[in-house]
């Protein structure tokens, strides 16, 4: 039962003893029989069940030892065809495991290691059952181990079915960070954590970042707006199809991408080298996460920068972290805005229009409809021509008439 921080190589202290101790099985027969499973690797992402089966080919690559990775998303008829072949050493996620167990594709009776990569993180996403049914497939007589930067109390008291006596080593104190990732919090509001983003992005302070959201419709939508910034960015969360979250990963990796807006499946164990900076756009719900999400940077003692915006409602989270992690962030303080200089500069030319527009001479009101009309004695149309110095002035005793009464004559001349 093995934790140690980001960044330090766990998956090379599991992978390369487990190559070492399985070369007596080392063969090039063409035979599927001459290549039973003989160690599984369980892990809670594609993306990481992904990277680990690279390294073990990376590790493995002079031994005449079978490497074969399954996970969810993808075709199954490849992996079927890699299963049936043979494979020494298979690294899946557990839910495309039971997949191709229920069709009898993969026997699991000469297993000897099985390792739960990221393990507590297989318990958050709701994998215990199925890694029961999978531990039960499995001889009793493998090793099993455990590796994660962080181990929860749940997590401990259910290794407690999964080992025998088991080993502990922890290379660092629980929880703790490495001391090559400086630790900073921005406090801003809600409205305007897009706006810093994109300032850090545009003045050259990010040079490429990790952004981490808590939702997937969240990481759409900032996505979009750091493209209509023009900033290269592409989203990586579980609602992608495997092939588009495949890609936007390398094209971060290799560079084509300033930002890769992600959720938590971005968190664990991903190796991305020389990433300078990693940005919580949303602080994690679990404070365990944090340590996850900022283990992408700083990795095999490159220096990296964990940037955190923390709106008045995270508050909460922030010193939850701090006392996780035994560390303070470092504030800084949020880039300046011109929004109210804007407002400000805005509002004389408004005062200013609506002056002009008061100041345009308006044409003479016509008496005939701005004036009552006043009812006459007796009919007299040369009468019926309203002075206009006179009308307006009228005589306090005449009454005024309704409009409706411009359309009709006076009463007292109905008769004639």
């Amino acid at each position: 039962m093995a934790a140690a921080q980001t960044g330090t190589g766990k998956t090379a202290s599991f992978t390369l003893p487990m190559l070492h101790r399985l070369l007596r099985h080392a063969n090039s027969s063409t035979s599927p029989a001459k290549h039973p499973v003989r160690a599984l690797i369980l892990t809670p992402t594609r993306e990481l069940a992904a990277q680990v089966d690279e390294s073990a080919r990376r590790y493995g690559k002079h031994l005449s030892l079978r490497v074969g990775c399954v996970y969810g998303g993808v075709p199954m008829n490849p992996q079927v065809a890699m299963l049936r072949s043979g494979v020494e050493i298979l690294v899946a996620t557990p839910g495309r495991l039971l997949d191709h167990v229920g069709t009898n594709n993969v026997r699991f009776q000469s297993v000897e290691f099985l390792v739960l990569d990221e393990a507590d993180r297989m318990l958050d996403m709701g994998f215990l059952p199925d890694i029961k049914r999978i531990v039960d497939l499995i001889p009793s007589t493998r090793q099993t181990l455990l590796f994660s930067a962080t181990y929860s109390e749940d997590i401990r008291r259910l290794a407690g079915d999964w080992l025998k006596d088991p080993v502990k080593v922890e290379v660092a104190p629980r929880n703790t960070v490495t001391e090559t990732i400086k630790h900073t919090v921005m406090h801003v509001t809600e409205q305007d954590k897009s706006r810093q983003l994109v300032t850090l992005l545009q003045e050259g302070t990010v040079s490429q970042a990790l952004v981490f959201c808590n939702t997937k419709m969240g990481a759409n939508r900032l996505t979009r707006q750091l493209q209509n910034k023009a900033i290269d960015s592409e989203a990586i969360h579980s609602d992608r199809s495997q092939i588009e979250r495949t890609a936007a990963l390398d094209n971060f990796k290799e560079g084509k991408t300033k930002v890769l807006v992600a959720t938590d499946i971005a968190a664990r164990g991903l190796d991305i080298e020389q990433l300078p900076h990693v940005v919580n756009y949303d602080l994690p719900h679990n404070s365990e996460d944090y340590v996850h999400r900022i283990g992408r940077t700083g990795r095999a003692g490159q220096k990296g920068e964990a940037i955190s915006f923390c709106t008045p409602e995270d508050k909460e989270s922030v010193r939850a972290i701090e006392k996780l992690i035994n560390k303070k962030l470092e504030i800084s303080a949020p880039t300046s805005t011109n929004r109210n200089t804007a407002n400000t500069k805005r509002s004389p030319t408004s005062t200013q229009t609506r002056q002009s527009r008061s100041d345009i001479k308006q044409p003479a009101e016509d008496s005939f409809f701005s004036q009552p009309y006043v009812a006459q004695t007796g009919f007299n149309p040369s009468a019926t021509r309203i002075d206009k110095n006179t009308a307006s002035a009228p005589a306090k005793s005449e009454k005024k008439k309704p409009i409706a009464a411009l359309f009709m004559p006076p009463a007292s001349d109905k008769k004639s």
